[in-house]
């Protein structure tokens, strides 16, 4: 609040590549806390030498590809980031709106996160060169990751709606 009373608008500044990088080592992290014992007791130590092939059965698709999803969307539906985004004060917003994006939108973010994986991950790196900070699954599903400035070289703006 100004001194008048007045809500003041937040200042947003785009997420940078490291900063993005810290909160998703994060959630890996959080995500093997969970996952990890799991595993283990369901299909043992030998999960690990890879002699079961890709997908070791049922337990194992459910937990490192169907939890990830539904955790990773639900996140960013109801707190607009995951607990490292969190973590980092990084939020996902519309790339034009600035609001909470469509839950459609989240979804087509989630899944082109493989295709930002193609090429030795080079749709994550892109985030390092582009002027907003977007990866290949942000300018697919429209979005940006966005934090309160504190410094950084351009403020975001985004299209006020017409009347």
């Amino acid at each position: 609040m100004t001194a008048d009373g007045t809500a003041q608008a937040v200042q947003l500044e785009y997420g940078g590549f490291w900063r993005r990088l810290v909160a998703t080592l994060i959630d890996t992290i959080l995500g093997g806390i969970i996952i990890f014992p799991i595993l283990v007791a369901v299909y043992g130590w030998d999960y690990f030498s890879g002699s079961a092939g890709f997908i070791a059965g049922p337990i194992d698709f459910l937990l490192n590809w169907v939890l990830p999803a539904i955790a990773t969307i639900l996140f960013w539906m109801y707190k607009q980031a995951t607990p490292g985004k969190m973590a980092m004060s990084l939020r996902v917003v519309d790339a034009v709106s600035g609001k909470k994006p469509s839950t459609g939108k989240l979804v087509g973010r989630y899944l082109a996160y493989y295709l930002s994986t193609i090429g030795l991950f080079l749709g994550f790196l892109w985030v390092a060169f582009d002027p907003k900070k977007q990866g290949w699954h942000d300018k697919l599903a429209g979005t940006v990751v966005v934090r309160p400035a504190k410094h950084g070289p351009e403020p975001v703006r985004f299209a006020t709606p017409s009347a």
